[in-house]
């Protein structure tokens, strides 16, 4: 299925709110209508951060993502629906809902780095962080995920994170296809990058996919370079509010059909849910039932 490309809508991170664009989901209802727009539009698997739905402030309570969760699948259950591991104060919170709602695919940090925001034209602090990965994490994370069955997938900010996984993946636990995340331009990351996104691409092992994303203005040309490499593309509020025309977004649904149109350009077409699931190694379709 090499002319098939998956496009994963990034709804709502930890870090974007309505004030930026109002079509950034808060409830549990807003999540559903905007994952399912998406579907139709061409994406096979939304990611999630659960959201407080009165003040959208990001949150890891197993109860909040898990009616995220729910009202996703119940109203369009082919999608896969993936959590993410980045939210709470703790290793354990951060790992609570995806041991309590066993999703299909998880995102897998793989380093400690700086993750802030600042003002891109004048360099000028906005606000300051740390987000915390250890090598501890990336081992007890990763086996979490594959003893639940979770697929886990690896999120990399620069070439330090895959040497990091690399090295743990050698402890041979991680079930093949490894599927790659490369996520560019978060203030603390690396910035896009044609060339290093490459270099990157040839140092992934034997039977893995990738995929990627970028904030901001590196969103697009971003996915365009990975579907032009073979891999896949992802979009969604989370990591930009904007169309390539610098218009807002009416939804992250309207990224992916920017996406599909630049796939189309290369020859690519989106791939359904279940073709998703066997590229990526997930075994089977989960709804809230089965649990």
């Amino acid at each position: 299925m090499a002319d098939k490309v998956i496009i994963t809508a990034a709804l709502a991170g930890s870090g974007v709110f309505k004030n930026q664009n109002p079509a950034v989901p808060y409830t549990p209802e807003e999540f559903a209508e905007e994952a399912h727009k998406a579907y139709k539009s061409g994406a096979a698997m939304v990611h999630v951060h659960g959201r407080e739905a009165k003040s959208g402030l990001p949150t890891c309570d197993v109860e909040t993502v898990r009616t995220i969760y729910d009202a996703i699948k119940q109203k369009t259950p082919e999608l896969i629906v993936q959590i993410t591991s980045s939210v709470g104060d703790t290793p354990e919170a951060r790992l609570a809902p995806i041991i309590a709602l066993k999703p299909e695919s998880a995102s897998l940090n793989t380093a400690t780095m700086n993750f802030s925001y600042l003002d891109r034209k004048t360099g000028q602090i906005v606000f300051d962080s740390v987000f915390t990965n250890t090598f501890t994490m990336l081992q007890d994370f990763g086996k979490k995920m594959e003893e639940l069955g979770v697929k886990p997938e690896i999120e990399i900010y620069d070439v330090g994170g895959l040497d990091n996984w690399l090295l743990i993946s050698k402890q041979g636990f991680f079930s093949t296809p490894y599927n790659f995340d490369f996520v560019w331009s978060v203030a603390g990351g690396q910035k896009f990058r044609p060339v290093i996104f490459a270099t990157l691409v040839q140092m992934l092992p034997p039977d893995s996919n990738f995929t990627t994303c970028g904030i901001g203005i590196d969103q697009f040309p971003a996915i365009t370079q990975s579907c032009l490499l073979g891999g896949h593309m992802r979009v969604g509020l989370e990591d930009n509010v904007r169309l390539p025309n610098g218009e807002l977004a009416r939804g992250s649904w309207e990224q992916v059909e920017w996406a599909v149109k630049i796939a189309a350009c290369l020859g690519r077409e989106p791939a359904t849910p279940d073709e998703a699931r066997e590229i990526l190694g997930i075994k089977k379709a989960r709804s809230g039932a089965e649990r």
